[in-house]
């Protein structure tokens, strides 16, 4: 007996000492830990939308979340049993307790626990990392024996020792090729190419690999391979949509996404010839195909559509499509209402359709209720891949009429003259943006069309942003 007293106080020592060398708790992450749970549970009655909220109470910003007043902390730092918040999360009382049951939005007790723990170790807040400034981090060590080629490998790397995994092998070259040729051009590889991948990467893997990345970035079909995930943000589609849901003329624009993607063309381009290829250059034939994006929604061509319903619908679309694509936020929360977690008001849903109200749609409206249905403004315009062809045939024209003329050369001129007005009759029609007097974009209470009591606004970036420096009003340029 009392060696098994003697034993169970030793554990007990045990235990207590171990209890006492714990390590200390992970330091909350505000961010990615607490404010979600922020977001789901208080933002509704508590944050950005002024409509909905309730005791005057912003929980979304720093300002509200530790506000003073009236002898009432709401947050008190490394004093949970102080901090108002804390003492209406943990109420007994469900009279008392935040948020309340009939929301549907009760906290668990492991999100109360971890809101204690971010208070008691000092509620550090931090921005919402979308809308801080870019910052290049530091580049993590990389375990010993494990090779790193680029910089995010030794991100990839470090975070896998951290959680205690060893990166795969690497790949064999069958398997290497096979991945090259499905993730940047869809297609399998052909066996020769296959066969001739493995010969070299024998002989040096480096160089196999950068030199079939290479003549897979080179081939035409890269372009038709990320030019998918382009056509799906952008909603293109040939067809209108709504109602009859007849075609309508805008492959060109389809083509143009294929070829920018093949030409490496500079993003900050690539958007301003979307957004504003009608403002660029009027003689350029590629920067108003690129405009049709702005055509890019879906639009109605019924007898009894009323114009002023449908240009709020358009607004409402190019809106909330700029602002995934562009911008990765929801914008369409705000077409109604100030937005119930991100920093976007209602005002500034309408003052970025504002930058839109040049875009001519009554032209639209004239659309014929047949298929494939013409939308002017259109333009017919030969495809790229035609336009490359007949000047390449223009030029071996130009040379032999430059030369001495002989049988053969006369026939091959007669030859090229007939493929040139064959090439060129093969145009196709293609929507495009045409710029008008801007019309007047009002906010819409409650997104309601026929509401005209709400303020005229002028375009402008969201708040959340750095406002942009202009003479005048403010283009889609």
């Amino acid at each position: 007996m009392p060696c098994r007293i003697l034993l169970s106080v030793l554990g007990l020592c045990f235990a207590t000492r171990g209890f006492a060398e714990s390590p200390p708790a992970k330091p909350v992450d505000f961010a990615r830990e607490v404010r979600p749970i922020l977001s789901d549970k208080c933002f509704f009655c508590h944050g950005p939308d002024e409509g909905h909220r309730e005791a005057d109470l912003r929980l979304d910003l720093r300002e509200g979340l530790f506000r003073n007043a009236d002898e009432v902390t709401i947050v008190a730092p490394g004093k949970p049993e102080a901090s108002e918040f804390w003492r209406r999360i943990s109420a007994d009382s469900e009279d008392e307790r935040m948020p309340p049951a009939e929301s549907g939005k009760s906290l668990s007790d492991s999100q109360r626990a971890l809101i204690r723990r971010w208070i008691e170790q000092g509620a550090q807040w931090q921005e919402h990392w979308s809308f801080k400034p870019l910052t290049r981090p530091a580049v993590p060590d990389v375990k010993a024996g494990h090779k790193a080629v680029t910089d995010s490998d030794r991100f990839w790397l470090a975070r896998l020792a951290q959680e205690g995994f060893d990166p795969s092998p690497p790949a064999d070259p069958r398997t290497l090729i096979r991945r090259y040729s499905f993730d940047l051009i869809g297609l399998p590889p052909k066996p020769e190419d296959v066969e001739a991948f493995v010969a070299a990467y024998e002989k040096d893997p480096d160089s196999a690999c950068a030199a079939a990345v290479d003549r897979l970035l080179d081939s035409p079909h890269y372009g038709e391979r990320m030019a998918i995930y382009w056509l799906d943000l952008v909603r293109y589609a040939d067809t209108v949509g709504y109602h009859g849901d007849q075609e309508h003329a805008i492959s060109p624009y389809r083509d143009y996404v294929i070829q920018s993607f093949n030409d490496n063309v500079p993003f900050d381009r690539f958007t301003a010839e979307q957004l504003a290829g009608d403002l660029l250059d009027s003689t350029n034939v590629d920067y108003k195909i690129a405009s049709g994006y702005n055509r890019l929604l879906q639009t109605s061509h019924e007898g009894g559509v009323q114009q002023k319903e449908y240009l709020a619908k358009y607004s409402a679309d190019r809106v909330r499509n700029f602002g995934s694509v562009w911008l990765g936020l929801t914008f369409g929360c705000a077409e109604c209402h100030d937005h119930k977690y991100d920093p976007i008001p209602q005002r500034d849903f309408y003052r970025l359709a504002a930058f839109f109200a040049d875009v001519d749609d009554y032209r639209s409206f004239k659309g014929v209720d047949i298929t494939p249905t013409k939308r002017d403004p259109e333009l017919e315009v030969l495809s790229i891949l035609d336009r490359q062809r007949i000047m390449a045939l223009e030029l071996e024209l130009d040379l032999l009429l430059s030369g001495p003329e002989t049988t053969a050369s006369s026939e091959r001129v007669t030859a090229l003259r007939q493929q040139i007005e064959s090439l060129s009759a093969q145009k196709r029609r293609t929507m495009v943006t045409e710029s008008v007097e801007p019309r007047p974009i009002r906010v819409l209470s409650r997104g309601d069309w026929m509401d005209e009591s709400g303020e005229i606004v002028d375009p402008g970036v969201p708040a959340v942003f750095r406002a942009i420096q202009t003479e005048g009003r403010p283009t889609r340029l």
